[in-house]
């Protein structure tokens, strides 16, 4: 057998070898994942021996990704749609479990199979619907909170199941089992709440002075929290998630997201190679058409019980049919449930492999579905009306779209800040220093605490959607990249940037930038005004700028330079 470093460079080339066909053929990379999983499993190139390694990436990677989850699930959002989840997620699990029992009866299969089969199609997975929602930058939308509510209630109801079939087959009573379980979960709970509120903004606040402190604290709590949560008898996602939303009401859960994501986005992939990998294979000939009608039962049929549901509630066609699309696939829960019931032996190993050709088809489907969503919806609108109330009641949760943003508050930034707050009312201030960020909210100004050094963290923000942009940092390559991030986008924020040096201003100005601010020539007063007048006007800032390359020019050549100073962030 292969030395473990060897076995896990082999797989990652795999991988990027088959997710590089996948990427020219314009397709999701989650499928080149999932394949490169089933070739080096034991049915091709056999590479998954003895990789506990992996399993772990595997599970670091789900407590990751749901961490980052419940970062963007505040209380306030879980008030908003905790109810049509709450109603969604039920729903759909008793509906779909009752049509898939009667297919699964019609297709020939006994009472208990059928059972199994029919629970195994309600559960969705949340995992790959994340990624996909988080590629789609759909997080913030209301059918993301919305699906992700559901997809939740699904694992809980999901983890119940797997608990009472446990405890069933190792003979204990389900419902004492059950009841325990319950009980450690609301006691840690009780206790948490009050620290998250209370105890954890002083110690974030301390940790935040230092970016490697709080890149530490953040992972040693989502993992911390992951492990207590599995001790008490539920998963690592369970306590990942709830170690993110207590985060969530941190000033610093912007700048934690954009810092673990690049972590997600790697253990992650592990996850979907074990996936694949665990696919199972056999003489299954005689069931690709029932595989095959209860994929399309999965991938129709559940979105339109979504549909349904939603519509009813209130909300509109588009909604119902985003949230709807989102629950189109089974999950690792539902394989994991099947082969519990071949462990028992209420089910036959081929309905294992039964089972897993229904997830590899909807996995993919529903990646397609998820992934060009719009597209289809721009086709199909008119026939979702029957899915839509004449009174439409639901209301959109705000985004992160500001109008006007403002990156270091400092010397500059003070007269900049009161630039804005005589514009608009609908500006933010993003600052490097955790005790400017406090003073500022104490004063009522909308400002967060980061590092816009991140391209990750100007994507959380939807930088891109803003009218105006200042940057008062007077880093170069931290504003190239600010830069390089706007530009990637249609419609770009006007962006006024701050340089140490003249040859700093003239490489800005070549990257793109509106206007340039050098504070020893230009000071910030000037800016405001400039600002106030111009507001977001491109026309009058290109002008602005043709004035000051000149003078800049007028200066080299009279060897004038800013003085040279140490670097600092804002």
């Amino acid at each position: 057998m292969l030395d473990p470093f060897t076995q896990f460079a082999l797989i990652l080339l795999v991988v990027v070898g088959v997710s590089s066909i996948v990427r020219m053929l314009k397709q999701p990379l989650i499928i080149g994942y999932i394949i490169s999983g089933i070739i080096v499993g034991p049915f091709f190139l056999n590479l998954m021996q003895g990789t506990q390694t992996l399993t772990l990436f595997s599970e670091m990677g789900i407590a990751f990704l749901l961490f980052l989850v419940g970062i963007h699930l505040s209380p306030k959002v879980i008030k908003e749609v905790g109810k049509v989840s709450l109603i969604t997620g039920i729903g759909q699990i008793v509906f779909t479990s009752i049509i898939g029992y009667l297919i699964s009866l019609f297709l020939g299969f006994p009472m208990l199979t059928s059972l199994y089969v029919a629970v195994a199609l309600t559960f969705s997975s949340t995992i790959i619907i994340m990624k996909l929602l988080s590629d789609k930058d759909a997080l913030e939308k209301l059918y993301g909170k919305i699906s992700i509510g559901f997809l939740l209630v699904q694992d809980v109801v999901a983890m119940l199941i797997l608990i009472v079939i446990s405890s069933l087959s190792g003979g204990a009573g389900a419902g004492n089992v059950l009841v325990s379980t319950l009980f450690r979960g609301g006691l840690i709970l009780a206790i948490l709440i009050p620290v998250s509120y209370y105890v954890l903004p002083k110690f974030s606040d301390f940790f935040a002075k230092s970016q490697e402190f709080l890149f530490l604290f953040s992972i040693s709590w989502g993992l911390g929290l992951s492990l207590l949560f599995l001790l008490a008898g539920f998963s690592i996602e369970v306590g990942a998630l709830i170690a993110g939303i207590m985060l969530s009401i941190s000033p610093y859960s912007y700048e934690i997201s954009s810092k673990l994501k690049p972590l997600r986005d790697f253990f992650i992939i592990t996850f979907f190679i074990v996936l694949g990998s665990q696919m199972a294979f056999g003489d299954i000939s005689h069931l690709i058409l029932p595989a095959i009608g209860l994929s399309m039962f999965i991938l129709i049929g559940n979105p339109l019980i979504v549909m349904v549901l939603m519509g009813l509630l209130g909300y509109s066609k588009k909604t119902g049919f985003m949230s709807g699309l989102t629950v189109a696939q089974i999950s690792e829960f539902s394989l994991i449930l099947i082969s519990l019931g071949v462990k028992i032996g209420n089910l036959s190993q081929e309905i294992l492999s039964f089972v897993t050709i229904i997830g590899l088809i909807t996995i993919a489907g529903s990646t397609y579905l998820i992934m060009y969503s719009e597209r289809i919806y721009e086709k199909i609108a008119g026939l979702l009306k029957i899915f839509e109330r004449k009174n439409v009641t639901e209301k959109e949760i705000p985004n992160n779209k500001h109008d006007y943003v403002l990156f270091g508050y400092n010397r500059i930034g003070f007269s900049i800040l009161k630039a804005f707050s005589k514009i608009t009312k609908n500006y933010l201030v993003v600052d490097y220093n955790p005790d400017t960020v406090k003073e500022l909210k104490k004063e009522g100004i909308n400002a967060i605490y980061g590092d816009v050094d991140d391209a990750e963290f100007l994507d959380d923000l939807r930088v891109d959607k803003a009218s105006l942009l200042v940057s008062t940092v007077p880093d170069k390559e931290v504003n190239k990249l600010v830069l390089d991030y706007i530009n990637m986008h249609n419609q770009r924020p006007v962006a006024i940037l701050t340089g140490r040096q003249i040859d700093d201003a003239f490489e800005l100005y070549a990257a793109g930038a509106d206007y340039v601010i050098l504070p020893h020539f230009l000071g910030g007063e000037y800016t405001a005004r400039l600002i106030e007048s111009a507001k977001s006007n491109r026309r009058t800032y290109r002008k602005e700028r043709k004035k000051e390359l000149r003078m800049l020019k007028q200066r080299v050549k009279k060897g004038h330079e800013h003085p040279l100073i140490q670097k600092d962030r804002a």
